[in-house]
């Protein structure tokens, strides 16, 4: 063996340690990075030279070898993290819609729906006990007024807050395609690197965070693939395979009113359309679907409306059956518009008390029995205060079951994803006690290079000197 195979096997050592604090310093300064993963040089010993003659005996070998830089991730974990974040993100996007309409509801408070209706009957009920007050029957119409008006203003917050989710529909499908477009840009710098083979580690990291997030938009799942590109698939079709991208398109109504499905498809000709039952989108189509299909704004929007029209039916037909003080017939009480939803076209058709139709026919001008009547309506089967107290308690249990959901499902990513750091974060203690191993190996090596260089300076420069 050469004298001097002993430097480059020590060399070997210096570049392998080197390297080795190099990568130790990228993962400390990556510690609050999102998506980072933390990374660790990959060594093999160099295996010895065959030796050659008689007599040479045993070679050791020549050294270390750095085969690349590892991420010290695990694809299993990846997996599970982006299925949680798919299921986390479709309910908690249910349960914050149902949240904020039940408090827009505003069951069972002096300011919701109940109240004013109860304090309509009651007023017909204060009526019938004073036919002559005016002030009684100023009472009863103006609480009429503040009972349409409810009506119209819960409506109005429903239809809000379904066109607010409406546009995040589209704000949503923006940012996958945008995140798509990112990811098949990034697949090709990966694949190129690889091939090349250059470390393509941060890259990778930052494209699992574009899928996780992608997953927690559109329930998307990857896999990666043997040339190291990941493929996104939604609905069971790719959304980015290799280097190119798919976009997705919105269509369907911008109006709570029209009670059409909002519906997402490929973009292009074809618009063959993409069922998205998971991921925040999800969440969003399912509290934007029609009534008959379970979506729950919808649901309370016709709720107001079903109120309105039964209020009108109702105390119409009531109002008919009476006669004013002066013995002319009641006409309508309420009136709702031929077009556009009931719960903002009905309105209060008597302007003073004196066309308040509170006698039976032929009674006489002090007589209150219709009035007496009007006031049992919202005890009666099928009264409006019926009507919307049914739905109000169908909408408390399905807003419980999606928070309670939204909870587990919460739950469940918090969980995952405590799994996938404890194995792919970077932990302080631990990188500095690498940081210590490699830099005790380049001293080690440093002084072996030494000590082979002191061994070659006395065997150049003093051998044959002793006994001159």
């Amino acid at each position: 063996m050469s004298t001097f195979s002993g430097l480059s096997t020590a060399a070997s050592g210096l570049a392998a340690a080197r390297r080795g604090m190099d990568v130790v310093g990228q993962n400390i300064a990556n510690q609050t990075t999102d998506g980072y993963t933390r990374q660790r040089v990959s060594t093999h010993a160099v295996a010895a030279l065959q030796a050659g003659g008689i007599g040479r005996g045993a070679l050791p070998g020549q050294g270390v070898a750095v085969d690349g830089i590892s991420r010290l991730g695990d694809a299993l974990l990846d997996a599970r993290v982006r299925d949680a974040l798919s299921a986390s993100g479709f309910w908690s996007t249910r349960a914050v819609a149902a949240t904020t309409a039940e408090a827009a509801l505003g069951e069972p408070t002096g300011d919701g729906l109940a109240a004013r209706l109860s304090a309509f009957w009651s007023g017909w009920q204060d009526l019938s006990n004073t036919p002559d007050s005016g002030a009684a029957g100023a009472v009863v119409l103006e609480s009429a007024q503040e009972l349409a008006g409810r009506i119209a203003e819960g409506y109005r917050a429903v239809a809000s807050q379904w066109a607010g989710a409406r546009a995040t529909v589209d704000t949503t499908v923006s940012q996958v395609n945008a995140a798509a477009d990112r990811i098949a840009a990034m697949n090709r710098q990966i694949r190129d690197a690889l091939a090349s083979g250059r470390s393509a580690n941060e890259l990778i990291d930052q494209r699992d965070l574009l899928a996780q997030n992608v997953a927690r938009m559109v329930g998307g799942r990857a896999n990666v693939e043997a040339d190291g590109t990941m493929t996104v698939r939604v609905d069971g079709n790719a959304l980015v395979s290799g280097a190119d991208a798919r976009h997705l398109a919105v269509s369907g109504p911008t109006s709570i009113d029209s009670g059409e499905r909002v519906s997402i498809a490929w973009e292009g000709a074809t618009g063959f359309p993409v069922a998205i039952t998971a991921g925040e989108l999800g969440g969003t189509l399912a509290v934007l679907a029609p009534e008959g299909e379970g979506g729950e704004l919808a649901q309370v929007a016709a709720a107001y409306n079903s109120v309105a029209t039964a209020l009108a039916d109702r105390v119409n037909a009531q109002h008919h059956a009476g006669a004013t003080a002066s013995g002319a017939p009641g006409g309508d009480f309420f009136a709702v518009a031929a077009t556009g939803p009931a719960a903002l076209g009905l309105t209060v058709v008597p302007t003073s008390a004196a066309q308040l139709a509170l006698a039976r026919p032929g009674s006489g001008a002090y007589d209150a029995t219709n009035a007496d009547a009007m006031s049992q309506i919202g005890a009666s089967d099928g009264s409006p205060d019926a009507i919307w107290a049914d739905q109000v308690l169908r909408f408390g249990v399905a807003t419980a079951g999606a928070v309670q959901r939204a909870r587990l499902s919460e739950t469940a990513a918090v969980t995952a994803t405590t799994s996938q750091q404890s194995v792919a974060a970077v932990d302080g203690d631990e990188e500095t006690v690498t940081l210590l191993t490699y830099q005790a190996a380049y001293q080690a090596s440093a002084r072996v290079i030494s000590a082979i260089d002191e061994a070659l300076d006395v065997l150049i420069n003093r051998t044959g000197v002793v006994g001159r």
